[in-house]
């Protein structure tokens, strides 16, 4: 359960980051209620994924999550670039979350 937390907080961190670019600089209520809103769920949720995993290890994963989907996405949605050393770092970043859920003991 603790793992399955720390994934839906890695999502909200996504989730929010990706509404930063649609405020506008905050200009637009609706996505900044969104920047917001997924902020506290998603610090919330890692809060009690931190309960019974590691807070160095739930953190690292934690903003993995955000760091991978939030690239991904900005490929996806806006267009940013697609280059092979780009996606390659991309994938170091998986390959340590991996690792870091491979050899934690929750």
């Amino acid at each position: 359960m603790p793992w399955l937390l720390l994934l839906l907080a890695g999502f909200c961190e996504v989730g929010w980051a990706i509404s930063l670019k649609y405020t506008h600089g905050f200009t637009r209520f609706w996505p900044s209620v969104a920047v917001f809103g997924g902020g506290v769920i998603s610090v919330y949720l890692l809060g009690l994924a931190t309960k019974q995993i590691p807070i160095g290890t739930a953190y690292a994963v934690w903003t993995g999550i955000g760091a991978v989907g939030t690239a991904l996405l900005g490929i996806a949605l806006f267009g940013e670039p697609r280059t092979a050393i780009r996606l390659g770092c991309i994938a170091l970043i998986v390959a340590g979350i991996i690792g870091l859920r491979l050899v934690s003991q929750s």
